[in-house]
């Protein structure tokens, strides 16, 4: 091959890299960095919670899962209690089209007098969990939960019918685009 045809051929392929970047790497949707853990093994600790039950559709998901926390806000700015760590949601039903969930707020202290309609306080889910963490729009999920799928799949690992994300980033005010959300699955 001549030189002149070889930098031809080198500068396709540069400009097609930029063009069409190779994105069906294994974990290729998946998006990481270095420092996060992917399958890591941790303990949950039981945190007081306050938080509104519902259920939603996957088409809606991240609608509904904003509206559960606006209604959460308001509920514990008007008791006068203040969070105490990360929001999250508690998924304790799924199927390929709903699913029922727990929108949670962790607190110091649980808020007195009576709960409002579908709010409510207890304790998050505590014990043994495989941590995952995804970074992107709520919307490309679904490829990390895919990998997640496989991983405990792969791994024949044994867990409990319920996931929890843990938003490091405000679910409420941080752009769709740019969150970052822990994902604990628990383990028998």
């Amino acid at each position: 091959m001549s030189i002149r045809r070889l930098s031809i051929v080198t500068a396709v392929a540069a400009a097609l890299a930029v063009l069409y970047p190779v994105t069906l790497r294994a974990q290729g949707t998946v998006q990481t960095q270095p420092i996060d853990p992917f399958g890591q093994e941790v303990t949950l600790a039981s945190k007081s919670i306050v938080y509104l039950s519902g259920t939603g559709g996957w088409d809606t998901a991240y609608e509904t899962l904003k509206e559960a926390f606006k209604t959460i806000q308001d509920f514990l700015q008007k008791r006068g209690v203040k969070s105490a760590g990360p929001a999250m949601t508690i998924y304790t039903a799924m199927d390929d089209t709903s699913f029922n969930f727990q929108a949670a707020v962790p607190v110091a202290e649980a808020p007195k007098g009576p709960p409002q309609d579908n709010i409510g306080s207890g304790t998050s889910p505590a014990g043994k969990a495989l941590k995952f963490v995804h970074r992107g729009s709520f919307d490309a999920m679904t490829g990390t939960y895919d990998a997640i799928s496989h991983h405990v799949e792969e791994k024949q690992i044994s867990s409990q019918e319920l996931l929890i994300e843990e938003y490091v980033s405000d679910f409420l005010t941080t752009p769709p685009d740019k969150l970052v959300i822990n994902i604990f699955v628990p383990l028998n």
